[in-house]
């Protein structure tokens, strides 16, 4: 009796241990405050894949740069350190001009203009995660980027001398143009930077702006409108050719319904946040001409030296890019 219990025992134990086994656990390392609309979108797609895959498949989400900091997060992935991470594409521009192409001021200015960009840029940013040893799952846009400052601005002359927060290159070729001084910032370091004084004026979005409470330190928001960027969501390839085909099959389906959500809610918040600055004292303005014309100055010669460093890649993008506009222009007519 006894050895038929244990005999059950065994294998009862047995099952359970296959079926923790069976279970895969990875962890998602995302550089923004949790109550941020990128990071939510990340919750609800951990919790999707949870139930598309009836547990087989659990993901972590560790927001705030709690796990890795921001410019570590993709090395984290590429290397395996996390199985998968979300990444501000911009960031690694240095590395790859490809990954700067939603970066350049004023190339894609509305959300029907960088999902555009987006789905040109797509492809040649698969096949460079590709030979990193990562795969790209979904992207999505930021609210659209603005100047935040104490004082009133007129004009780029205005900003010569500002301590300028830069958080990617292309931050910091925007400080290097228009006579700032840069400062490099990641966004879970913010408000503390503004606080003490260690900045005194960056470009993003309203979201960053009301994450970080940048209302209590800095007054203005010029509303450009001048390029939206994306975060990305990457996996590392060995993880992901890991799973079984199911698996790989429903991460891919709840990925792209995280996009297409992500997407909805990053223009829904775009209005929301510009509000919530103003009811928090913020006085949100309309750019004068004289400021714009200057930062679209500053915007053509950031594309210029894009296409330049990007080269084949890069024209193929702004080739696509421009032509997926003709039917929608032709429409119009």
């Amino acid at each position: 009796m006894q050895r038929r219990y244990f005999s059950l025992s065994a294998i009862a134990l047995s099952l359970f241990a296959s079926s923790v086994f069976a279970q895969t656990k990875w962890d998602l390392p995302a550089a923004y405050a949790a109550t941020n609309f990128h990071s939510e979108n990340l919750v609800q797609f951990a919790k999707d894949v949870d139930a598309a895959t009836a547990g087989k498949l659990k993901i972590t989400v560790h927001a705030n740069a709690s796990l890795f900091k921001a410019n570590e997060i993709k090395r984290a992935v590429q290397g395996g350190q996390a199985q998968i991470g979300e990444v501000l594409l911009v960031n690694f521009e240095n590395e790859n001009a490809i990954y700067g192409a939603d970066g350049v001021p004023f190339l894609a200015t509305s959300y029907a203009d960088s999902k555009r960009l987006y789905d040109a840029q797509k492809p040649v940013l698969e096949k460079l995660l590709a030979a990193q040893g990562m795969k790209l799952l979904f992207a999505v846009a930021w609210p659209s980027q603005g100047i935040y400052t104490k004082k009133e601005i007129n004009s780029v002359a205005d900003l010569r001398g500002i301590k300028w927060r830069a958080y990617s290159p292309a931050t910091a070729k925007i400080a290097e143009l228009i006579g700032a001084q840069p400062v490099t910032i990641q966004a879970a370091e913010l408000s503390q930077a503004l606080a003490t004084g260690v900045i005194e004026s960056y470009m993003s979005s309203g979201a960053t702006g009301f994450d970080t409470k940048t209302y209590e330190s800095l007054k203005y928001f010029y509303d450009t409108q001048a390029w939206l960027p994306k975060n990305a969501v990457i996996v590392n390839k060995k993880a992901f050719d890991a799973l079984d085909p199911a698996t790989q099959a429903a991460l891919v389906k709840t990925a792209a319904e995280a996009e297409t959500r992500g997407w909805k809610v990053s223009a829904e918040k775009d209005g929301f946040y510009k509000k919530a600055l103003t009811e928090k004292g913020m006085q949100i303005v309309t750019p004068s001409p004289k400021l714009m014309a200057d930062m679209k100055q500053v915007g053509a010669i950031m594309l210029a030296d894009w296409q330049k460093r990007a080269g084949a890649d890069g024209e193929a993008i702004i080739s696509t890019f421009n032509q997926s506009a003709k039917p929608a222009a032709k429409a119009k007519k």
